[in-house]
């Protein structure tokens, strides 16, 4: 076969391949897309999230290439086992999921990585960093600043004195914004603290959530998702200042004129609820409720997660209930897994083996990494793909024809020269 006929069939199946291996990764971006939240919460109902005068919005979290815990957990419908039964009714969470404390494994969830606004359960966050850096017994001052939050507040005094557990305790018994700001203080500030609480975040593989407050306050570019919450709880969980003060149901606490007062734990399972081991409410306007809650049965530990709920027909913590059951009687397989930490990046290894070792091992990286394959056009779709095919060919055929047609030009004007000899 002459060498520009084996030239064209080359093109056109290196065309044809590319032009096949391209729609796995248009279907990807494509169903990534019909993810309403899959980058940002839903717009806000107020003004709450506007940026001061000269700032502006953060932007959104980058959306990991591969969903964090398990490919299935990308989906943002309903996500269950084979053969499972179907969840509770009258759950009006827009992202939930359940998950084994202790195996990481998750049982089941609703547009887990879906990007919804946390309230008050970033405190569990908050709380973390705190177990993590201070000392229960350190005695910590409150300031003015600190008693003019915007309220739910426990009431601290200006000059008052509290140790650091009893803070950690009005932080997540009653959700007090003073003592989260009391804390953050002591943390070096609130923009310190937030560094703190967000790389606590990122380091656990929670990458769907950026805290803006440390109580939880709407702000711009406040986010998580069920996923990461009950990711976050896991990790608290394992910090025994953490565990001791969410399972309260109640806990003395200095008054703002002498004596104490008493805290009463917010979380209505603690007190309803067969084996509850603590959890955290929160709300705000553009948050609606949100919950995260565990309970323990025959030496299981599972937590609840529940974003952008409403109370009616049914209560929240009485929602979370039902999953919990739910999740009970489910068994111990699941749809993904939280994972003990963020995925660490490849390290550049440099190689002196063959050149085809190293193409087999990039191969191979290639399809563990879950990414499609790059072809020689690349990943971006059939029509791009099919269109520089055709451009190629097009610049073959010319470059062919105009070679064709300057060799029969020599030849005439070789004809003719003869002629005049």
């Amino acid at each position: 076969m002459p060498f520009t006929k084996r030239l064209i069939v080359a093109l056109v199946l290196a065309t044809a391949t590319a032009a096949f291996a391209a729609p796995t990764g248009t279907a990807q971006q494509a169903a990534s897309a019909q993810c309403a939240n899959r980058e940002t919460p839903p717009p806000p109902v107020d003004t709450s999230e506007q940026p001061a005068p000269g700032q502006k919005a953060p932007p959104p979290l980058e959306v990991p290439e591969k969903p964090i815990g398990g490919d299935r957990l990308g989906e943002c419908g309903l996500i269950l086992p084979p053969n499972s039964a179907q969840p509770p009714s009258g759950i009006t969470a827009a992202s939930w999921l359940l998950a084994d404390i202790d195996s990481g494994a998750v049982l089941a969830a609703y547009d887990p990585h879906g990007r919804q606004r946390p309230a008050s359960v970033i405190k569990v966050l908050l709380a973390m960093v705190v177990a993590k850096e201070l000392r229960g017994d350190l005695v910590v001052t409150a300031s003015a600043e600190d008693t003019q939050q915007e309220c739910t507040c426990v009431g601290l005094k200006d000059g008052g004195q509290y140790t650091v557990r009893q803070l950690l305790q009005g932080l997540l018994l009653t959700s007090g914004n003073d003592v989260a700001h009391t804390l953050a203080r002591q943390l070096g500030g609130v923009p310190n603290a937030l560094r703190k609480m967000n790389a606590m975040a990122k380091e656990l593989g929670a990458l769907d959530t950026r805290a803006v407050t440390p109580s939880g306050l709407d702000a711009p570019g406040t986010s998580t998702s069920a996923y990461d919450v009950g990711l976050i709880f896991r990790g608290a969980m394992k910090y025994d200042e953490f565990a001791q003060a969410i399972k309260l149901q109640q806990a003395q606490f200095p008054g703002r004129n002498g004596g104490t007062i008493m805290l009463n734990n917010d979380n209505r399972l603690l007190t309803s609820y067969q084996g509850a081991i603590g959890g955290k409410t929160g709300y705000t306007d553009d948050s609606q409720h949100t919950y995260v809650g565990a309970a323990e049965r025959n030496g299981r530990r599972l937590v609840v997660v529940l974003l952008r709920g409403q109370q009616q027909p049914t209560h929240i913590t009485n929602q979370a209930a039902k999953l919990l059951d739910y999740g009970f009687a489910m068994g111990p397989g699941g749809v993904g897994k939280l994972v003990d930490g963020a995925p660490q990046p490849k390290p550049k290894v440099t190689s002196t083996q063959e050149n085809t070792e190293t193409s087999n091992d990039s191969a191979a990286a290639d399809s563990n990494s879950g990414r499609p394959t790059p072809t020689a056009f690349g990943t971006v779709g059939l029509p791009i793909t099919a269109a520089a095919g055709i451009g190629l060919l097009a610049a073959v055929f010319l470059y062919i024809r105009n070679k064709r047609a300057k060799a029969a030009r020599a030849r005439r004007q070789a004809a003719q020269a003869a002629q005049g000899v």
